[in-house]
């Protein structure tokens, strides 16, 4: 079978090649109804696909974008890509989503593949060790866009959230309900996130008069966290209140309090820095700090689109709020 070609659609449809590429390219601005309907007609009895690649080729553009995600686990991070991918689905943009594993190697692999792909443009929850290949791009004037995470001497658009002050406030309601031994538990402070949620702990201890103690400090990867905080709870001293950094940690340390038989409201006090699903489901009183993740993946995508279409625009960092449920 022949392939069928826009010439084809052209003269089923009765217009120029001309007017079939206008439609295609969706500039409807001179094209009236009964055209526009006529092609669509043509286009679905021959069953006419265009190509793309020659498109593209043509446009020096792939329509495509590149998501790389730090650790896709997150539910946050999962509801960050959702709001993109609506985004690009609105805007004639196919995105490709990565998962880095918060791991330097891999997310730089990723930054090689989607590029050497020719994505338009890439989205990224940066690892932040992988410099050079950042500035490089900004260099270069490729779009790129930052999410949940800041990289240090980068001039690139990043969509944050309020970590440090956040976490103060919580801190400061626990210090408010009497609270002063308090724990912190997160995992390592090597990310922007992690260290400016340990950095509004230490801030709301240091403006209350509290000093922080070493002890009550747990900053460690996943599988080692269940043996610190056994050493955390055998000490004489024990805490009253603990913010757990995300997610991931929060699971951890729900499963370890409830095999200690640790009654939460009663033995102590939790806060969640993190989207957790049916939150609302949980018996147990916990608070949790929210992410506003729709919000801030529709303006990462927004963002990345501006820079696509050359809108003239100075980098910058945008700062989301998040509330205490």
């Amino acid at each position: 079978m022949e392939k069928v070609t826009m010439a084809d659609v052209a003269k089923e449809a009765g217009v120029s090649k001309s007017t079939v590429s206008q439609y295609l390219n969706k500039r409807y601005e001179y094209m009236g109804e009964k055209t526009k309907l006529k092609i669509e007609e043509a286009i679905d009895r021959l069953g006419y696909h265009p190509n793309t690649l020659a498109r593209s080729l043509k446009q020096k553009r792939t329509s495509m974008v590149g998501i790389i995600v730090a650790n896709i686990l997150h539910y946050f991070s999962t509801s960050v890509i959702r709001a993109i991918e609506d985004f690009c689905q609105r805007n004639d943009l196919h995105a490709i989503v990565c998962n880095a594993d918060d791991n330097p190697e891999k997310e730089k692999r990723y930054v090689e593949m989607l590029r050497a792909k020719q994505v338009d443009g890439l989205i990224i929850f940066p690892n932040g060790q992988n410099h050079d290949l950042y500035k490089r791009m900004i260099d270069e004037g490729y779009p790129v866009v930052f999410v949940d995470r800041k990289v240090e001497d980068v001039d690139v658009f990043s969509v944050v959230t309020d970590n440090h002050e956040s976490t103060y406030a919580a801190i400061t309601d626990f210090i408010k309900n009497g609270h002063q031994n308090i724990a912190f538990v997160a995992q390592p402070l090597t990310i922007s996130t992690r260290r400016g949620r340990f950095e509004g702990y230490q801030q709301a201890l240091a403006d209350a008069g509290l000093k922080m103690n070493p002890n009550f400090v747990i900053e460690s990867d996943l599988p080692e966290m269940t043996s610190k905080l056994e050493q955390l709870f055998s000490l004489e001293e024990k805490p009253t209140a603990l913010f757990a950094g995300n997610d991931r940690v929060f699971l951890v340390v729900m499963k370890f309090l409830k095999r200690k038989g640790i009654q939460l409201g009663k033995d102590l006090e939790l806060v969640v820095f993190d989207n957790i699903p049916f939150n609302d489901l949980l018996e147990s009183p916990i608070s949790f700090i929210n992410q506003p993740a729709l919000e801030m993946g529709e303006k990462a995508a927004e963002l990345l689109f501006d820079q696509i279409n050359k809108v003239d625009r100075a980098p910058g960092e945008f700062v989301f709020p998040s509330w205490r449920e």
